[in-house]
């Protein structure tokens, strides 16, 4: 995944507010999924991290752009160096060593107090605007929803509550539980664990493309929330649909508000 280009969604203000025509055609195979029960979730198809990005701006004039990115791409490199080094630690330590990082890297003064707000920006996100109709439609479907993140279980209930979305999903999971990230398989099995449910018949819905050919490869049935029109990573394996909004996922698996 181009993570200059997940940067740039702040300043884009690129979001998919309306299902498209077409929209879902990037995979192999669009006809109705009815083995799947569940979906389980990555964070930020659900959560819209763009206010953290303009709040790196507001705290850093000018360098907010070079700041958030220097600060995703260490955020995401820390998880993988640490679950191959096998020295874990959880996703907070890592944003918060990420972060302090990149403030040095780009020679920027990080106060306690900036460093506070930056990570607290992190517990008060919400919902990107497609989600609301979307999980509405998935949830009265009988579809079972969850989360899958390597957001930590404090990071995924905070921004539950944010968000407004209390009571929309049966399990919430936390890599955390394995001691690991995605794409490391253990992460993914958490899902067939906590859902008792067979890979196949759960559906991962990821944000970046790496995320989502991790899934694939795992066995799960993967649709890419692909909101930045970015590339498939070439990682072997593709996704079975993609599209810009999750009404895009509810449009591919031909759900409506009533039946499945």
């Amino acid at each position: 995944m181009n993570r200059r280009e997940f940067v740039a969604l702040a300043a884009a203000g690129l979001v998919s507010c309306a299902l498209r025509p077409g929209s879902g055609n990037a995979g192999r195979d669009q006809s109705p999924k009815t083995d799947i029960e569940a979906i389980a979730f990555d964070a930020f198809p659900i959560f819209d991290p763009r206010p953290v990005f303009a709040l790196a701006e507001e705290l850093f004039p000018g360098n907010g752009t070079a700041l958030s990115d220097e600060w995703r791409t260490r955020q995401f490199e820390y998880t993988w160096l640490r679950v191959v080094a096998q020295r874990y630690a959880d996703f907070w330590q890592i944003t918060e060593d990420a972060l302090v990082f990149a403030t040095n890297k780009l020679k920027l003064e990080l106060s306690a107090e900036k460093c506070e707000r930056l990570m607290n920006a992190h517990l008060n996100l919400k919902a990107w605007p497609d989600v609301p109709p979307a999980l509405s439609a998935l949830k009265k479907s009988g579809m079972r929803l969850a989360f899958l993140s390597n957001f930590t279980q404090h990071m995924l209930q905070a921004n539950i509550k944010s968000a407004g979305l209390a009571g929309i999903f049966e399990e919430v999971v936390s890599t955390d539980q394995a001691r690991t990230f995605k794409p490391d398989p253990r992460a993914y099995q958490l899902g067939v664990e906590s859902l008792g449910l067979q890979r196949n018949q759960i559906l991962f819905a990821a944000f970046a493309g790496w995320d989502a050919a991790g899934a694939r490869l795992f066995g799960f049935p993967t649709f890419w929330v692909n909101r930045l029109k970015v590339p498939a990573e070439e990682l072997d394996a593709v996704p079975d649909a993609s599209g810009g909004s999750l009404l895009d996922l509810v449009q591919f698996l031909q759900i409506n508000a009533t039946s499945r």
